[in-house]
């Protein structure tokens, strides 16, 4: 329940910032005088605005979005000689990395995961979860740190919000003049948006979105790779390797990850087909191969 709450007041806000957000801009909707054609200067500002507010604001509240979604613990003061050690390590990779420490966590996880979050490489949480703690070598947990570290420090979190705002935007225009041309040409509507323009503009934007999520997720494989060689830099290429086949050592226990979360964690599930191009990662194989050629 709290989950559902949480999800229609964060839609609720975003419909609200971007209603206002219009207003300020002199938005006089998306249809020109005459009705029937529309106004792609408009809607252009129309779907940029609802795009980038979904995607900024999900970024500006993400630290808080995966406390409550993970039951991430923050360790604010140390109660355990591994929670110092985690706290420290964290510290000793971030200023490794030329950023301020992040906020450092556990969530109460079976599966071996991590993931970082935060609106700015300076704002940042990094969570690991009790089942990696409990099973890997604290070579191997500092590797995946350095993983994260390496995230953040690249403002993966940033770039990705922006790229989805992009992806939102271009979706919801593209679907819209897809709606208006079934509504006008084969329907032969010329009275302002009937039911034909709604129907086709949501089928559209199903099937531009599912399209457009290989693209974004394309972005977010490539990533990883990037966050890999940062981690190989901050902890060792070796202590990466051993990190990487750990986890596919682990492969057979599902990671259980929030959507909001998937791209920005260490571990993803191997799918193949369509599934595999809207994979957040890339399989472990490849990446530990490239780990091995970077030498």
């Amino acid at each position: 329940m709290m989950r559902i709450l949480l999800f229609m007041a964060t839609n609720l806000a975003v419909v609200l910032i971007a209603s206002i957000t219009l207003s300020l801009l002199g938005f006089n909707g998306i249809m020109k005088a005459n009705g029937i054609h529309l106004d792609l200067g408009n809607l252009l500002v129309f779907c940029a605005v609802f795009g980038f507010a979904g995607s900024l604001f999900s970024l500006f509240i993400s630290k808080w979005m995966a406390k409550m979604s993970t039951g991430t613990e923050i360790i604010n003061q140390p109660r355990t000689h591994h929670e110092q050690w985690l706290l420290q390590t964290v510290e000793e990779l971030a200023h490794n990395a030329g950023i301020r420490p992040p906020e450092v966590g556990i969530f109460p996880a079976y599966e071996a995961n991590a993931f970082a979050t935060g609106w700015n490489r300076n704002e940042a949480l990094v969570a690991v979860s009790q089942g990696l703690l409990e099973r890997f070598s604290r070579d191997e947990v500092k590797a995946v740190l350095a993983h994260e570290i390496g995230h953040v420090a690249n403002g993966d979190m940033v770039t990705m919000a922006l790229l989805q705002g992009v992806v939102n935007t271009f979706v919801m225009f593209f679907a819209r003049i897809f709606g208006n041309f079934v509504d006008k040409v084969i329907f032969k509507n010329e009275e302002g948006q009937g039911i034909a323009y709604y129907i086709a503009t949501i089928v559209a934007e199903l099937i531009l979105g599912i399209l457009a999520s290989t693209i974004v997720m394309w972005f977010s494989r490539r990533r990883e790779f990037r966050a890999d060689d940062a981690g190989a830099r901050l902890a060792s290429t070796s202590a990466m390797i051993g990190a990487l086949q750990r986890l596919r050592s682990e492969q057979g226990v599902a990671v259980q990850m929030p959507d909001s979360l998937a791209a920005f964690g260490i571990n993803g599930g191997l799918k193949h087909g369509l599934a595999g191009l809207l994979m957040s990662h890339p399989p472990l194989e490849a990446r530990i191969e490239a780990l091995r050629q970077r030498g």
